[in-house]
Formats: C-alpha cells, sequence, structure tokens
C-alpha cells in the first residue's frame, strides 16, 4: 500500500514524539530536505493532525530554518484545562467528538459519560439557530467537563 507524503511525515513526527518523550523539536527546512517535500507541507501536516483537539500543543518560531516544537499533551488534571481553553467560544460537533474521544482514550470519562456528552451535543439536542448552535454547544461542553472534575 502506498502513503501519502503527509502520511509520512506525519509518522516521522509521531517517532520523534515518541522518542522525545512527547516533545519534538524540528526545523520545518531540514525535514523537509530529509523527506524530499517543501516545508509548507510539514506545516500542512503539523496544523491539520497536531491539533489541540487532539492532545498537541505546537510552539512556532519563525526564521532561520523555522523552528517547530510539538508537544503531546500528558494525561493529567492539567489535559482538562488544556481541552476547555482549546474549546473557545465555539465548538462544532465534529470537533467535540474528536474531543470527547480524546477524553476517553485518556480514561478521564467513561465510555457512557463520552456517549452522555455527544448526545447532548448533537445538533438535533440542540434545536436552536445555526447561528447561535456552536456557541451553545461549547458552553454545554465546557460545564459538562467542569462538573467531572
Amino acid at each position: 500500500m502506498k502513503s501519502s507524503m503527509s502520511d509520512m511525515i506525519e509518522q516521522m513526527l509521531i517517532e520523534l514524539l515518541a522518542e522525545g518523550d512527547g516533545i519534538a523539536q524540528i526545523q520545518r527546512n531540514i525535514l523537509a530536505d530529509q523527506l524530499n517535500c517543501v516545508p509548507s507541507q510539514i506545516n500542512y501536516v503539523i496544523h491539520t493532525r497536531f491539533t489541540p483537539e487532539r492532545g498537541y500543543m505546537i510552539e512556532s518560531r519563525r526564521g532561520g530554518g523555522g523552528s517547530v516544537k510539538i508537544s503531546r499533551v500528558t494525561p493529567s488534571g492539567s489535559y482538562l484545562m488544556h481541552v476547555l481553553n482549546s474549546v473557545g467560544g465555539s465548538l462544532d460537533y465534529d470537533t467535540a467528538r474528536i474531543f470527547t474521544q480524546n477524553l476517553l482514550d485518556y480514561e478521564f470519562i467513561s465510555p457512557r459519560e463520552a456517549k452522555l456528552i455527544l448526545g447532548a451535543l448533537r445538533d438535533s439536542a440542540l434545536p436552536v439557530q445555526s447561528t447561535v448552535k456552536n456557541t451553545l454547544r461549547a458552553s454545554i461542553f465546557k460545564n459538562m467537563l467542569l462538573a467531572l472534575q
């Protein structure tokens, strides 16, 4: 099976994170040279596959080859605060599903709690105008997480 360049970049970053105990410090230009791709492909993978809702924090520095630090947020009490801060004022259902799956994977919530959270956040459970639906969903999600602490 042929793997895409994005998959190869993601795999390399995952390996670097594993070697660095959840932290990978890279320079986009050097990694791009190693993989024979352009630095923008590295950026694309980082910004689409290593997102806060998937449990990662990204610190980026411009210039000098573009240094990027990727950190896997460790499952602890600070992880819940990380999720709460990452939600912001608006939350779509797909992103809520990703956050909830991560919380389940880290065993912060039970499968039953995950089902309850997702049931409460479905579009059909929020009979309001679509313009406020994501705002309401973010508020409900944050309040549910705070109640679980």
